[in-house]
């Protein structure tokens, strides 16, 4: 609880939903940005309270900007906050997220978010003794547009193919999103992707290495994907540690390959001392402004040191870093009078420190970095670094003060965006905003967006989970722990808001398995009569398929015989309604159970002992 004194310290301006505490605003346009607290005060509140964990912070316009949030019950549910230039409100209290969140902005009224998943994907061999918690952060979906969440997508927990913790999110464009994260169980190689390409949310993995993905970020027409690289390195398919690329590109849809190493050529990052491994740098955080793409990276282990570079005209530049790649190390970031303090909040050099956070300013070249040391993280630390390397500024907030009106320590930074220059918003590990802008500029023209006017209560059913009853705490039913073969497929979209008509998909509840070792046994429902054939191809050969057959609606199973020297890359399977798709409710029957996953299958390939090993495209 904060007192009274420091509620002077909030700005934010009236709105329909929040009250607010509004400080004078000065008219000298040649004064410096600063950073304060502006945190938004709920209704009826005396004093603003943290919105807790904060995940992420994106801006589509200086007067557009979302957060996610793991909430602070009971004052603040789990959700998405909406800056329109007058202050920030609830725009969501649902899809939300602890640590993991992420915000991928799609459109002026379109956007997707890395969220935390809901109960109904149950324990593996739930009510026994083998039984073990579900995971849950990070590794569902939400697609919001025109002021609602048209839908939810999560995947039955303990299989070869369930969705993963991801931890990266990003769009090209409205039919162009891409989300990353954690390795695919083992024994498959590659990191977790899914696609969404405008009609269907599809798997579509990064198989050259198994290395966590932890940031993306749209570039010169090109997604950047930077990744953790961890020890030992033995989920790679390169053979010599120190040329593990730290950066991948996803090229735009119909490119060939569609991924591919971030300049394999040596005009890439990661910058290496001697002494130093690829595993010794955390994974750099990425941001970019006027055409300049900006990555910064901490160490994870002793040898390690931060680390910041640029990229222009095709080719990165070492700001910091090792003197003998071309780059210089921060000796010292506060004045000597205050190097006690330094040391607690960055360590002993801040060549030391972890990387948290990454905004380019628009408009100098200039970049923002939040700092932490592993031992303490009550307070934010903020380096401000021009376009050549050189220390502009060190910011610790709170201010000292602050810290005198009453402000307590805030958390250390979990989240950074500038929309504009002189314009910055920083969240804190405890729920806290900064902003950083002149007094005369604090407040801009108020974004009155219908899409972010009112509280959006409603999530509909996941996408890919089988659901469970409502009127009773949810029964742990799925977890459904499949070996071999395991399909990754699309998920058709459907928009389901209460009282609403939605069209049941044709493919629903496909499962694989393999039987006595190279038989394929797909089973699978159908909304109506179908034709249906598999395909099994190895790159670009067909090397297997069935005959194209006629079912009746109901559930199905089709057997593929595979040959064990010809082992399938990739599944396909055919399909042709031969009657209308059928419409029902959304809330109701079959309608609140809607499920598809259809094509884009993935097989496993042979391990040298003929026996299947991993997933690939």
């Amino acid at each position: 609880m904060r007192p009274a004194s420091a509620i002077i310290l909030w700005v934010a301006l009236a709105s329909a939903a929040f009250a607010t505490v509004t400080a004078p605003a000065r008219a000298d346009e040649t004064e410096q940005p600063r950073w304060r607290l502006e945190q938004p005060l709920l209704p009826g509140a005396s004093w603003p309270v943290p919105l807790g964990s904060v995940g992420d912070i994106e801006f589509l316009e200086p007067n557009r900007g979302l957060l996610i949030t793991g909430g602070k019950k009971p004052s603040v549910e789990p959700g998405i906050w909406a800056y329109d230039g007058a202050g920030w409100h609830e725009l969501s209290d649902q899809c939300g997220a602890e640590r993991e969140g992420r915000i991928a902005w799609a459109g002026p009224d379109e956007f997707w978010t890395v969220s935390d998943g809901r109960p109904g994907q149950a324990a593996e061999g739930a009510g026994t003794s083998e039984e073990r918690p579900v995971p849950l952060n990070g590794n569902t979906l939400c697609h919001f547009a025109a002021g609602q969440i048209v839908a939810s997508y999560a995947h039955p927990a303990f299989e070869v193919d369930s969705y993963q913790q991801m931890r990266g999110a990003v769009c090209l464009k409205p039919t162009d999103c891409w989300f990353g994260g954690e390795p695919l169980p083992e024994p498959q190689i590659g990191a977790f992707q899914l696609h969404w390409n405008g009609s269907a949310l599809e798997a579509e993995p990064y198989t050259g290495e198994g290395f966590p993905v932890r940031d993306m970020l749209a570039f010169d027409g090109h997604i950047y994907q930077s990744v953790r690289v961890e020890i030992p390195p033995d989920r790679t398919e390169h053979s010599e540690a120190i040329t593990i690329p730290v950066l991948h590109l996803i090229n735009p849809p119909g490119a060939i390959p569609a991924f591919e190493p971030e300049d394999e050529a040596g005009a890439g990052l990661p910058f290496y001392a001697e002494e130093e491994l690829p595993q010794d740098l955390d994974a750099f955080h990425l941001s970019a402004a006027d055409g300049v793409l900006w990555a910064a990276a901490g160490p994870l282990h002793s040898a390690g040191q931060l680390t910041v570079a640029v990229r222009e005209e095709g080719r990165w530049r070492l700001l910091i870093g090792p003197p003998s790649q071309g780059g210089h190390q921060l000796e010292h970031i506060l004045a000597p009078e205050y190097r006690a303090e330094e040391q607690a909040l960055v360590g002993s050099s801040p060549s030391q420190a972890r990387v948290t956070a990454l905004a380019a300013e628009p408009g100098d070249g200039s970049v923002w970095i939040g700092l932490e040391h592993a031992e303490s993280q009550d307070q934010a630390v903020l380096l401000h670094l021009g376009a050549q390397g050189e220390e502009l500024s060190a910011q610790i907030l709170p201010t000292a003060q602050e810290r005198a009106e009453g402000v307590g320590d805030d958390g250390a930074v979990a989240g950074l965006a500038c929309p504009q220059p002189g314009d910055c918003w920083m969240a804190t590990s405890k729920g806290w905003l900064y902003h950083l802008a002149r007094a005369s500029e604090r407040t801009l023209p108020r974004n009155g967006d219908p899409a972010f006017e009112h509280l959006i209560s409603y999530r509909p059913p996941d996408l890919g989970l089988p659901q469970v009853a409502q009127d009773a705490p949810p029964a742990d039913i799925s977890g459904f722990h499949e070996q071999g073969i395991a399909e990754i497929g699309s998920i058709a979209e459907t928009k389901a808001a209460p009282e609403s008509m939605v069209t049941l998909p044709l493919l629903s509840h496909v499962h694989s398995k393999l039987l006595k070792g190279s038989k394929l046994q797909l089973s699978f429902h159908l909304s109506v009569k179908a034709r249906v054939k598999l395909l099994a191809q190895r790159k670009k050969e067909v090397v297997a398929a069935t005959a194209a057959h006629t079912f009746a609606a109901g559930n199905r199973r089709l057997l593929l015989q595979l040959n064990r020297n010809r082992w399938p890359t990739k599944l396909r399977l055919k399909t042709k309604a031969l009657q209308p798709l059928r419409r029902v409710s959304s809330v109701t029957g079959e309608g609140s159970t809607v499920s598809t996953e259809t094509t884009g299958l993935f097989v496993s390939p042979l391990r040298a002992s003929g026996e299947p090993r991993g997933l690939l495209p």
